[in-house]
């Protein structure tokens, strides 16, 4: 299992690449409406505090468990906002 720390960086790396993506698009699209990859900014900044305040929860009884389900929230979290993206 990988560490804690490093799957912090996971999610904010992982994430902080599909907020930069949306920027890139509203500069490459300047006259477009900026309201759907606004509104997926947004989108991901909900998804990186829930899943930093699940990886941040105490009592968890099977950590491994834990952990290995974050990672692959996170998988599929990141796939479905990578979609939305490449609609705009």
């Amino acid at each position: 299992m990988a560490s804690i720390k490093n799957l912090k960086k996971d999610i904010n790396y992982v994430l902080g690449d599909i907020i930069e993506e949306c920027y890139t698009w509203e500069m490459l699209n300047p006259k477009s409406d900026k309201k759907a990859s606004e509104a997926i900014i947004d989108e991901v900044i909900e998804a990186f505090d829930s899943l930093v305040e699940k990886v941040n929860a105490k009592n968890i009884e099977n950590k491994k468990a834990h952990f290995k389900a974050l990672n692959a929230e996170l998988e599929s979290t990141a796939l479905k906002f990578i979609e939305k993206v490449n609609k705009l």
